[in-house]
């Protein structure tokens, strides 16, 4: 709680791998969330200790950022944008891409059904009438879009692959990431049957943002955590010494080669050691996919004593995410 009193509620995915890889990639941003207990429905964040942290179903998390109850929130664009969809209005979104909880919402049909391989094909489908999702505003909406009409979309909460094996739905419109799920139960995607490409996002409640300096701040000091750790993620720092007469020297030797360009250029600094050894520091930091080769580069270039060490942030300017919330939040006060 901030020295006033004042608390900013953040909610985060309740149940399964949403909330597993939400709890690990804030960990990894350096925002860890302690829970007194596996059961308990709230958190404390000790890097953040005005947050107040409260656990809720992914889906719900839209309707209680529209609401006020909670002023920020973790969840999957496909529950926020269902949301949207059903007419629930109120909410920023504040960092549309984390990197987990990457799936689609897709139409998946009996894999009896050789016919149907397009959204086109389903009206000569054998009683394709049924539609169960947890989506049916933006189910609706993307058959709308496709021009098809006279399915019944039916709500349904558990496994939706089982739907049409027993009678409950004639066919899914479901969330996939391997697919691997949708085979097992005999069912198969359409070709272009995907309704939203998704992953998880972070979302704001717009009268929070706008009214409580508190909620805004927060909401920047996250952006800057996040997006410092997705600039970091897959990236190493390198350092090796050189011989060398000068840095201009050292940097010419390093010029054009394509995996020492580091992020502005290749740091070089002299190295303290006996008077006349002309050895100097090198440092760059190079993706993961990339790092073999530089190392290589290195060598070719006269380094040695390379010692390679992961990245855990990467911090810029401020991210143009913030600037932007920044700006959307004045514009709205005034």
């Amino acid at each position: 709680m901030s020295p006033d009193g004042r608390e900013v509620r953040l909610a985060l995915p309740s149940r399964g791998r949403m909330e597993e890889e939400t709890l690990e990639f804030l960990r990894e941003c350096g925002l860890e969330v302690r829970k007194p207990g596996p059961r308990r429905y709230s958190a404390i964040m000790p890097g953040l200790p005005f947050v107040s942290v409260v656990f809720q179903r992914a889906r719900d998390i839209p309707r209680s950022l529209s609401s006020g109850d909670v002023d920020l929130g973790i969840t999957g664009l496909d529950s926020l944008e269902e949301a949207r969809a059903g007419g629930m209005f109120g909410i920023t979104v504040v960092h549309e891409a984390l990197g987990f909880g990457s799936c689609r919402l897709a139409l998946a049909v009996p894999e009896d059904w050789a016919d149907v391989r397009r959204v086109t094909d389903l009206p000569g489908a054998p009683g394709a009438g049924r539609i169960a999702t947890r989506h049916p505003c933006l189910a609706g909406r993307f058959l709308e879009a496709a021009g098809l009409s006279g399915f019944e979309i039916v709500g349904a909460d558990g496994a939706l692959e089982s739907a049409p094996s027993v009678g409950y739905a004639d066919l899914i419109a479901d969330l996939v990431s391997s697919g691997e799920t949708i085979r097992e139960n005999r069912l198969k995607l359409l070709e272009d049957g995907v309704i939203l490409e998704s992953e998880a996002v972070l979302a704001g409640c717009s009268s929070s943002l706008e009214t409580n300096p508190l909620v805004l701040s927060t909401a920047c000091t996250m952006l800057e955590y996040v997006e410092a750790r997705l600039r970091g993620r897959d990236k190493y720092l390198v350092f090796a010494n050189m011989r060398g007469c000068s840095p201009d020297e050292i940097a010419a030797r390093m010029s054009g080669r394509a995996f020492l360009g580091g992020l502005q250029g290749p740091t070089v600094s002299r190295v303290l050691g006996p008077p006349g050894s002309g050895w100097w520091a090198v440092n760059i930091v190079v993706p993961s996919s990339g790092l073999y080769e530089a190392i290589e580069e290195l060598r070719a270039s006269g380094g040695s004593g390379v010692v390679v060490t992961p990245v855990r942030y990467v911090f810029e300017e401020r991210p143009d995410r913030c600037a932007r919330l920044l700006d959307f939040s004045g514009r709205r006060r005034r």
